[in-house]
């Protein structure tokens, strides 16, 4: 509470259900200009839901709204933005066909003479937003050519040009480097010292200690306590946020390594990556470390057989992988969990059970036919373990969160027990809770004897659970290390370039 301004806005006692499922039961939270504010929560805390209300996406059932001390209510998204209001979602929302510019402009193009677009007059400000931006990225390039970094960025520009009172940024550093969110933490406050308020919702706590002046902790689609980050730290919010001690982030066991499961021989494709050369074991969990585009994700897709590769040699258990065919792969025994869940990993349009269970329906299918209390019965295991939030089995994915999409795609290929998984940010965008059990799902795989490749932005993810560790810069392996000799420091100089020609 600050004494004496008007805050910019204002919800209290804010409710939503969604048929028998109360997504929102108490949302509440009052943003100040010249002030950033953490929201943060479990997946399927209702953090999601009250940043739709605000869009004008949804419409309260009940409670109080306010901006800038008078009443407000939204219809649609338009009349949210005309109102001062920007949002950045976890996911982007860009056209893929079209450019950056025309995607930062969409729908609201300047007119000049005539009354045509003046594409002269967008171009140059999206140049400035970009610059403001501090990156270097072409205005006339089609959204669908961008890296998960680069359309966040965009988003982010987006944003800006709509000149918002209240910036909600969901999520927005998940797929950036560090130089990014630093560059994106700059443009932050600089945007809270113009006096504009702004929302910012993550699960990484250094970004919100580091960033945010004050945090909002929801449970459960409920409000339960407005903070100022000086009185706090992370201990507390944990509890506040899951009701109960989260005791080991990172629970890795120590297992036998076995036989060698993946052998990758000299790898290269042309102007992404060159001479990859590295083997997983049984047991084993190997981590690709790196900054944003230091072709990890690449390399990672390459064997699954998303994208092909000039030369080199891929092989599980003995056996060569053929190149350029995920079927394959999947039948070899590979598993792969990409990094852009909801549009690699996902079918947003069908059933939660479906989705679970789609890495291993030729197991459920007796006479060639599944039942669905067959199908329930294993999708329903799975949901439970990670704790997938959703009205029904039956309801569809797209309706969930982004975090509890994460938790389907993660349950569909753990499921399906394979000899190598691949995990490209296993973690990314999920809350603290949920990452734990994801660690601990991941060691219970590793004991039971599979290999996992684990591609991870997070360094303590990467030292808390990697057996060995890989950096990579600029698509060459620069260092390896064993589990005994990785150091947040030696990783990370090797991460930058400085590792080059380090023996591995």
């Amino acid at each position: 509470m600050i004494t004496g301004v008007t805050p910019t806005l204002r919800l209290a006692g804010v409710s939503k259900r969604f048929g028998s499922v109360e997504a929102l039961r108490d949302g509440q939270i009052t943003l100040y200009p010249g002030s950033i504010h953490a929201l943060i929560g479990e997946n399927g805390a209702g953090k999601s839901t009250l940043v739709k209300i605000i869009a004008g996406l949804y419409h309260r059932d009940s409670g109080e709204f306010e901006l800038e001390g008078s009443p407000a209510e939204f219809k649609n998204t338009a009349e949210s933005k005309a109102a001062g209001i920007a949002v950045i979602y976890q996911e982007p929302t860009l056209f893929p066909d079209l450019s950056v510019t025309e995607n930062v402009f969409m729908g609201r193009q300047p007119l000049g003479r005539l009354r045509m677009i003046d594409r002269t007059a967008m171009r140059a400000e999206v140049v400035s937003y970009l610059d403001r931006l501090g990156v270097a990225i072409d205005p006339d390039r089609p959204a669908a050519k961008l890296s998960i970094a680069d359309q966040q960025i965009i988003e982010i520009a987006k944003a800006l040009s709509l000149d918002a009172k209240v910036l909600i940024m969901d999520e927005p550093t998940a797929a950036l480097s560090g130089v990014e969110v630093d560059r994106l933490f700059a443009v932050a406050r600089s945007l809270r010292d113009e006096g504009r308020a702004l929302l910012f919702i993550s699960h990484r706590f250094n970004e919100v200690f580091e960033l945010c002046d004050t945090v909002t902790v929801f449970r459960d689609g409920a409000f339960v306590a407005t903070q100022a980050i000086a009185d706090v730290d992370e201990a507390s919010l944990v509890r506040q946020m899951v009701g109960r001690e989260i005791s080991d982030l990172f629970p890795k066991t120590d297992v036998p390594i076995g036989e060698v499961v993946l052998e990758v021989d000299n790898l290269n494709s042309l102007g992404t990556f060159s001479e990859i050369s590295f083997t997983v074991r049984c047991g084993e969990i190997l981590a690709l470390a790196g900054l944003v585009g230091a072709g990890r994700s690449e390399v990672a897709r390459a064997i699954f057989g998303v994208d092909s590769y000039d030369s080199g040699t891929v092989t599980l258990a003995g056996k060569p992988v053929k190149k350029k065919n995920p079927r394959l792969a999947m039948q070899a025994g590979i598993s792969f969990v990409p990094e852009d869940r909801r549009r690699q990993g996902l079918v947003v349009n069908s059933a939660v059970a479906t989705n679970i269970t789609d890495a291993i329906r030729s197991t459920l299918a007796k006479m060639g036919f599944i039942t669905h209390e067959r199908e329930d019965s294993e999708a329903q295991k799975w949901a439970a373990a990670l704790d997938v939030r959703c009205a029904g089995l039956d309801a569809l994915s797209g309706t969930l969160s982004g975090g509890n999409q994460q938790k389907v795609v993660l349950a569909k290929w753990l499921a399906s027990s394979p000899k190598l998984l691949i995990i490209d940010e296993p973690t990314r965008g999920i809350d603290v809770a949920t990452k734990s059990e994801v660690h601990r799902r991941m060691s219970q795989l590793a004991a039971q004897g599979i290999a996992i490749l684990m591609v991870s932005s997070e360094l303590p993810e990467v030292l808390g659970m990697a057996d060995r560790v890989l950096t990579m810069y600029e698509g060459r392996i620069t260092a390896e290390f064993d589990r005994s000799e990785a150091t947040a420091e030696a990783v990370m100089f090797a991460a930058t370039h400085h590792g080059v020609g380090v023996e591995v």
